[in-house]
């Protein structure tokens, strides 16, 4: 009896890591987020972004309120290109293609990973109830989050070019890509990459304008710069749906929506420098590995701009550093992965009663376990020698 219970867990097992199964599961997500809200009218979200394109050929303000959707786009104009396929469709399957896209660009990121197929395909199973959450949102942080894997896949696979689109296409869609900049002493081709962003940036600024004009561009991405400034003095706030930060839950703890980000930033960025003081440990996959997962886990913890579907790209960061861990993992690196997966991951949803969840939100604590697990980075980066690394078993 016992031999064929076990026979068949093997086969559950050996099902479930075909790459296959999860690519199927992920457009199966993808499919019902986007008929489920779009039947629920509520894809505000996917409205921002249809009109980004919009606007953009009707030359209007990119930034405005507007009334179709009572808000503002807060994404580069580059935007209005990516956007322009699905924004041509009725809404209803522009909403499923655009969520369908995004889940493909995110597993095309996952799968280009330099270490085994049944860690990129554990990494994608450890996301996809996080993926879940920001599909029913329509965010482009999934796409994003792939855009970053990218762009830190095709470095070390010596492509710097096609890293260097990628980082520039992240970035001038929304700022969050610019940190694939992190990888660029892990390339030996240093002039190759430099001179592949310099075009990549040039080639992609200027692409809107072909939908529009190059002095309605240039004036957007002036535009551009004053919304995400007046965003980020809005996004402090005590009770508001985002700033799920460190300062977050610095400001919501002690009540002080005063506290400035400044502080927490330069910290930040000072133990985010640390471990490139130790450059003979760049060579190894694993030492490189560590610092894909820093950099997703810093772009959200010390962005007063996140919100709960953008941990997405912090929760991939988290995967890949469990990961990386060596067998038989620690007992306490487990128990601060089952942390981060039930409070960061699972937070949102009904497994925790209204009065919990609203706690949680209201004091940023979603952002806590990713800090924790971010902290933990940076000393295993300057403590551990990665040369004993066995990442592709």
């Amino acid at each position: 009896m016992n031999n064929s219970k076990n026979a068949n867990l093997s086969k559950l097992s050996s099902f479930l890591l075909k790459k296959e199964c999860v690519i199927a599961i992920y457009l199966i997500l993808a499919i019902v987020a986007g008929f489920k809200q779009y039947h629920h009218h509520s894809y505000n979200n996917y409205l921002i972004f249809k009109y980004v394109y919009l606007h953009t050929t009707d030359l209007q303000n990119l930034y405005n309120n507007y009334a179709e959707y009572r808000d503002s786009n807060h994404y580069g104009p580059v935007f209005s290109v990516s956007i322009a396929p699905f924004a041509l469709l009725p809404d209803g399957l522009g909403c499923i293609l655009w969520n369908i896209a995004n889940v493909c660009i995110l597993l095309w990121g996952i799968y280009s990973l330099p270490i085994s197929l049944n860690k990129r395909t554990l990494i994608a199973w450890i996301c996809a109830h996080e993926t879940l959450t920001a599909l029913f949102s329509f965010q482009f942080n999934i796409a994003l989050t792939g855009i970053i894997l990218l762009s830190f896949s095709y470095l070390v696979k010596k492509k710097e070019v096609q890293s260097a689109f990628f980082i520039a296409f992240g970035t001038l869609v929304k700022l969050y890509g610019i940190v694939g900049l992190a990888f660029f002493f892990f390339t030996k081709n240093k002039l190759k990459f430099i001179l592949g962003c310099i075009i990549a940036f040039g080639l992609l600024f200027a692409l809107p304008m072909v939908i529009s004009s190059p002095e309605f561009v240039i004036q957007s991405y002036s535009d551009w710069y004053h919304s995400l400034a007046h965003k980020n003095d809005l996004n402090a706030s005590l009770t508001s749906f985002q700033d799920i930060s460190l300062m977050g839950m610095v400001r919501r703890a002690t009540g002080n929506v005063n506290i400035p980000n400044m502080p927490f930033l330069l910290g930040g960025l000072i133990l985010f420098g640390l471990p490139y003081t130790r450059i003979k440990q760049y060579k190894h996959l694993g030492f490189r590995l560590m610092l894909l997962a820093s950099t997703l886990i810093f772009t959200v913890i010390f962005s007063s701009g996140s919100e709960s579907p953008t941990y997405i790209i912090a929760f991939a960061g988290v995967a890949i550093w469990f990961m990386v861990q060596q067998n038989p993992k620690k007992a306490w690196i487990i128990a601060l992965f089952i942390f981060a997966f039930i409070l960061t991951s699972l937070s949102p949803t009904d497994i925790f009663p209204r009065p919990v969840k609203e706690f949680i939100r209201l004091y940023s604590l979603k952002a806590l376990p990713c800090v924790i697990i971010w902290l933990t980075i940076i000393y295993q980066m300057m403590k551990e020698d990665f040369e004993s690394y066995l990442i592709a078993d």
